[in-house]
């Protein structure tokens, strides 16, 4: 299995349309939420994501945001669920992190259920749970 970080003018036009295939997929029809899944945050992004053969097997997007970093639209596609796969995703999202912005925080708006998935990565929970599209989050940050 493959693991590939890209600046948004690094991808080719087939990577960014089977990423975007698959977050909308995902986010609005999985999760039956309609919103700009697609924004303008993908331009400066960077598009991470785990890759065997041809398929995407999950996938994050990082994003600078001056003094913090974050990260978000995390995914294992639903096809490879169940194997532990998001331990992998979200490691090697921390490396990138780590090599292109060092010593900064990183600050995430985690779906609630996942705190301790994230808990287990160092992440620790700063905010009250709140709705983000009538889905309940809490902000986390891990220094």
């Amino acid at each position: 299995m493959d693991y590939h970080a890209k600046k948004f003018t690094e991808l080719t036009t087939k990577e960014f349309f089977e990423i975007v295939k698959l977050r909308i997929a995902v986010f609005v029809v999985e999760q039956n939420c309609p919103y700009q899944e697609v924004d303008d945050a993908d331009e400066q992004a960077w598009h991470t994501w785990l890759q065997e053969g041809s398929e995407i097997v999950g996938y994050t997007r990082i994003i600078d945001k001056g003094d913090t970093v974050t990260f978000g639209r995390v995914l294992i596609n639903p096809v490879y669920r169940g194997k532990k796969l998001g331990n992998k995703l979200l490691e090697e999202t921390l490396k990138v992190i780590k090599d292109n912005y060092p010593e900064r925080p990183i600050i995430i708006g985690a779906q609630a259920h996942l705190t301790d998935f994230y808990g287990a990565f160092g992440f620790e929970e700063v905010s009250e749970v709140y709705l983000e599209d009538d889905i309940p989050h809490v902000e986390m940050r891990r220094s």
